[in-house]
């Protein structure tokens, strides 16, 4: 058994609770303190460290670094399971490991570069969905100052330690049994003769006046949607639902940010979602046409190697998954990694049900989750059936309610199979996100010092020259929008050691630029092939006086530092 298997959690065919994947995590960095090193990016009110795993060589030695998060959403535990895979698969390719789906110069350039993984962003959210099966769109706290009116509180009613749903028979109801799926509840149609029903949350009614029962929140009995809360075109309610009190109110969506300013070396980031099958790219709030050209034919490579690799689409945010055309969405977290931290970011949406479901495609992706028939919520409850052990669609149970009287309780528990891929899936998604991942990180650049040349000019006078050249698919500057960002600063080089002219002991030779152009950018077309001149190198010359040692380093806090040492007889 290999070392990692050895310490294998089990993340690849089960969703771990909160001290499974601490121990994960814990496991990788004891077992190798040099590859790996686990920090807490901060402590949730429920008292959970949200962590964060470093991957690398020289951890303390800054170099161009990838990020992969998940879990901000607490149903959504598959990203979790998934950033846990891309880590595991980076600490093999150190160990010397294959990797099914990494080439050998993919993981060469893998093993250059630092991974960040936050496997879990809201540990208390995911927490509570797993041990109690209750809906929480992020965090479970509501912490409005607000709270006189009636809500629902979402809680196990029947003993039976979930919180699930509950239905009561309502001649006002919007739902009726199917026909052909007993227990399954479909839309209301005029011909359907009843018994109706109303859904409600598994529950109680807080501040009820005894009759006027509250709509139930799509953010559940939470006030915050931690996608709402990054500080990147934030907006305040109403104008953006879940918003928080302010950007980066939550201190989850905090430790993040404070985390990403503290890393200007990010250029890739992957956001992980469920559910869809989909990946999201910029722009969220802007047409393809006002996008850098480069970052766009960036983007298209992503597409091609997704549709390869995992079979998902990938969609523009503006185009194709706005909830209301013309009104995007505001403070989230891929913009926020993209516009304002300068790194190649995109969401996965994880598992394809509608594909596995045989649901029909639409003109926008996002419609894919609400134009629903009554035929296709048929259709998604018989692939429960057949193809997830009925994990779904659960039977109803009589019980009396406190508040309502009479109700049924269970009926509908969505968590595995329909939010996330059934157990038995979970392997072959991990396999192909992280094969993908590992293409895009391979875009890293790559800062390299050539052979100098040492010319005598005098008695202990010598002219060093050197190249200077970046052999990344990316520019130093990461995409070509993130060039104007003022942080993202130009290569500089420091000379050290021996006597050295002032002038030739720091200097800045600018930005190199990268051999990568994506796809569909010119390159490619072979009645006009052309490539540009020596954008991707640089020389250096410098007199020094006296025998021995010296250190050229060349550093940005894009890239990193790389030096070399050359020796002066």
């Amino acid at each position: 058994m290999s070392t990692l298997a050895s310490l294998h959690r089990g993340f690849r065919a089960d969703y771990l609770d909160y001290d499974t994947l601490t121990a994960q995590l814990r496991a990788w960095a004891d077992a190798h303190p040099t590859l790996c090193r686990l920090e807490s990016l901060g402590r949730t009110p429920e008292g959970r460290e949200i962590w964060i795993l470093s991957v690398g060589l020289e951890l303390d030695r800054p170099r161009p670094a990838a990020w992969v998060d998940g879990n901000m959403h607490a149903s959504e535990v598959c990203g979790s399971s998934v950033a846990l895979a891309i880590a595991e698969d980076v600490l093999a390719l150190h160990l010397g490991e294959p990797v099914d789906g990494i080439s050998p110069k993919v993981a060469e350039v893998l093993r250059a570069i630092h991974l960040h993984v936050v496997p879990r962003i809201s540990p208390d959210g995911a927490e509570a969905v797993l041990k109690t099966g209750r809906y929480v769109r992020s965090v479970p706290r509501d912490l409005r100052p607000n709270q006189e009116h009636a809500r629902w509180i979402c809680e196990d009613v029947d003993g039976d330690g979930l919180a699930l749903v509950m239905r009561q028979q309502d001649p006002t109801g919007e739902y009726v049994e199917s026909t052909e799926f007993p227990g399954l509840l479909v839309p209301r149609e005029l011909d359907d003769e009843g018994p109706f029903y109303k859904i409600y949350p598994e529950g109680r009614v807080e501040n009820w006046d005894g009759f006027t029962i509250p709509d139930p929140y799509f953010l559940s009995d939470n006030d915050t949607d931690l996608n709402r809360n990054f500080p990147y075109h934030w907006a305040p309610e109403p104008q953006q639902a879940g918003a928080g009190r302010y950007a980066g109110s939550e201190p989850e969506t905090r430790a993040v940010v404070e985390a990403a300013m503290a890393r200007p070396n990010l250029f890739a980031w992957l956001n992980l979602h469920t559910f869809g099958g989909v990946l999201i790219r910029p722009l969220g709030a802007a047409p393809d046409a006002k996008m850098a050209p480069g970052d766009l034919a960036l983007f298209r490579q992503l597409e091609q190697w997704a549709t390869e690799l995992t079979g998902y689409p990938t969609v523009s945010g503006f185009h194709q998954f706005l909830y209301e055309p013309d009104k995007p969405l505001h403070g989230d977290l891929s913009d926020f990694a993209y516009h304002q931290r300068g790194a190649f970011a995109w969401v996965c949406e994880l598992w394809d049900l509608f594909e596995q479901a045989g649901l029909p495609k639409r003109d926008r992706f996002v419609d894919r989750y609400s134009h629903l028939d009554r035929e296709h919520v048929v259709q998604l409850a018989k692939w429960d059936r057949d193809h997830n052990q009925s994990a779904v669609i659960r039977p109803w149970k009589k019980h009396v309610h406190p508040q309502l009287g009479e109700v049924e309780v269970g009926g509908l528990d969505p968590r595995f199979g329909f939010w996330n891929p059934p157990r038995d899936r979970l392997a072959e998604v991990c396999r192909a996100q992280s094969a993908l991942f590992a293409r895009v990180a391979a875009w890293s650049p790559r800062v390299v010092l050539g052979e100098p040349t040492i010319t005598p000019l005098a008695e202990g006078v010598h002219r060093v020259e050197l190249e200077v050249a970046n052999h990344g698919y990316l520019a130093t500057y990461g995409i070509d929008s993130a060039k104007a960002l003022p942080w993202n600063e130009p290569l500089h080089v420091e000379v050290e050691g021996l006597e050295v002219d002032a002038a030739d002991r720091k200097r800045t030779i600018g930005h190199l630029e990268g051999w990568g152009r994506g796809r569909w950018s010119g390159g490619s077309a072979l009645y006009f092939q052309r490539s540009r001149g020596s954008v991707s190198r640089a020389r250096v010359s410098f007199v020094v006086r006296g025998q021995g040692d010296v250190t050229v380093r060349v550093r940005s806090c894009r890239v990193g530092t790389t030096e070399r040492t050359i020796r002066i007889d």
